[in-house]
């Protein structure tokens, strides 16, 4: 996706959050991305993607965000954890979301099971992106799903929620409707799977751009 936004004059800042950390919580993961940010303008616009979207309202409360972009994301659901919130709204996630996912014994879960993992989350990528995607797949600690989510109330920033129609992982009724209800966020929809900057880089760079521009 990045070259896509870097020939129309952008800067893309992409970092990994301490997933297998098996002490951090959501509000750490918001600090590895302030601390990535230190130095950059205040213009950020700040994608989560899936359990991303977990922290960047986060960060959202503690620096300046131009605006939020919720892409395939599991929005938080003020005063409850992830783990409780996965209970209590059953369709956040589709129907054998977890079918490709085993616990490692540190309390963290890692994919298993390349083709299910593909169907859930690379279902419209080549074999060779699909190969490379996995190999970089890294342990989920469960340890940030225990904590509510600390906000009393989503940050005022601009906000857009990006649903891929094909998506295997989160499910496409709800997060409509928490675009609507939840976040009172600008809803885009576009065709593909659950990683649509590996499989459609150039139509979600536009998405993008189109927020940029949108400014």
């Amino acid at each position: 996706m990045s070259p896509y936004l870097l020939e129309q004059g952008h800067e893309v800042v992409v970092m990994e959050l301490p997933c297998a950390d098996l002490t951090a919580t959501f509000s750490d993961y918001a600090q590895v991305v302030c601390d990535a940010l230190i130095g950059h303008r205040d213009d950020v616009i700040l994608v989560g993607h899936s359990m991303g979207g977990q922290t960047i309202p986060l960060v959202a409360a503690r620096r300046p965000v131009q605006h939020l972009v919720y892409l395939c994301a599991l929005v938080p659901r003020v005063g409850y954890g992830l783990g409780e919130q996965v209970v209590r709204e059953p369709t956040m996630l589709s129907e054998g979301w977890d079918s490709a996912l085993s616990p490692d014994g540190e309390g963290r879960t890692v994919w298993t099971g390349k083709e299910r993992t593909k169907e859930l989350l690379y279902a419209d990528c080549d074999d060779s992106t699909v190969f490379n995607a996995i190999a970089g797949l890294r342990p989920q600690a469960n340890y940030p799903l225990r904590f509510p989510f600390p906000l009393e109330e989503f940050p005022p920033v601009p906000t857009t929620s990006v649903v891929c129609r094909d998506d295997q992982m989160v499910g496409n009724d709800w997060s409509r409707a928490v675009a609507k209800d939840r976040l009172g966020a600008a809803l885009v929809e576009m065709p593909g799977s659950h990683s649509p900057f590996l499989s459609r880089p150039a139509e979600l760079a536009e998405v993008l751009l189109s927020v940029a521009r949108s400014r």
